[in-house]
């Protein structure tokens, strides 16, 4: 994908959804050195840059030159109809892989310690002494080896955990991982039977729609699933039947195919699982900026910035 030119992108109008905040806004002026418009109702005449979290269908023409995700994932953005032709697709990561890497340390070190266990001990006035596990030495599995996955296994591998891959295609082995395997090869499965942890970071295409099935739950044996890359890359029956038969030891779900989960929803009661609110990564307004500005800067000069999406990949 190729960063608007340089012509258009300096008479470019700014457009900016209602939803971003007002500070955010004035730092984005600052940065392009123009005024935002808050209307997204009607496309303007001539070129503009637009960010925020969704694209509106009357801004979908030939003259939007660049959209801004005010969030990590696009896969909603994709899904609302097709791309508009040249458009540039960024998104904001921050230190999103980093608030992501201590959510997922700190499930795997709470699990190690039997924090659930000592805590319905509490409710119950109970002193038991119960064992605990060391994490150093075993093995996590991270589906994902970019910005966020790399994250993830740098935290990981930090603290002596053996750190495997999981990629689409093949690639050099990343900062943060002992090896990476191809998705869908033997090797896969054989980490997958490895592993004491299995962390998905994956982020929602078609091609990892339902990527945890009943095989990938089989393959594992009594492995630990933490997934903070998308709720929809998850069969939720197959995970179910996973935590019931015991393939699946425990999992932490800090998103869901449908969210926010109401008080009748299964998920609650499925075993030995805990959901979090689609919180182990907020977005932060400064990530916003930094983001924003590192693109900017990247486009004014020609270059493709590093946070571009693939809108064919969809990430």
């Amino acid at each position: 994908m190729t960063p608007p030119r340089p012509g258009p992108l300096a008479r470019a109008r700014l457009l900016t959804s209602p939803s971003v905040a007002p500070a955010v806004v004035r730092e984005m002026e600052r940065i392009t050195g123009r005024p935002a418009e808050t209307d997204l109702t009607t496309a303007p005449d001539g070129p503009f840059v637009c960010v925020g979290s969704v694209l509106p269908e009357a801004l979908r023409t030939p003259d939007l030159l660049w959209f801004h995700s005010v969030n990590a994932g696009t896969d909603a953005l994709l899904a609302a109809g097709p791309w508009p032709g040249g458009a540039l697709l960024t998104r904001t990561v921050g230190r999103m892989g980093e608030r992501i890497a201590q959510y997922t340390l700190a499930w795997i070190l709470a699990e190690c310690q039997s924090v659930p266990e000592h805590t319905a001990q509490h409710s119950r006035y109970e002193w038991r002494r119960l064992p605990s596990e060391l994490a150093a030495g075993r093995t996590a599995v991270v589906h994902g080896t970019g910005r966020i996955g790399g994250a993830v296994a740098h935290l990981l591998r930090s603290c002596s955990l053996r750190t495997v891959g999981v990629s689409r295609t093949p690639r050099a082995v990343p900062p943060g991982f002992d090896r990476v395997v191809l998705a869908g090869s033997d090797e896969e499965t054989a980490a997958l039977a490895e592993a004491r942890w299995v962390v998905s970071t994956l982020p929602l295409t078609g091609a990892t729609e339902a990527y945890f099935d009943t095989a990938r739950f089989t393959a594992m044996r009594g492995a630990t699933f933490v997934n903070v890359g998308r709720g929809a890359t998850v069969d939720m029956a197959a995970l179910e039947a996973a935590l019931h038969g015991g393939a699946v030891r425990r999992a932490v779900l800090d998103v869901l195919p449908d969210e926010p989960a109401d008080p009748g929803d299964p998920v609650w009661r499925l075993p030995r699982t805990v959901i979090t609110s689609h919180s182990a990564g907020i977005t932060a307004d400064e990530d916003v900026v930094a983001d924003f500005g590192a693109c900017w800067e990247a486009v004014r000069e020609g270059r493709t910035p590093a946070l571009a999406v693939d809108t064919g990949r969809g990430y």
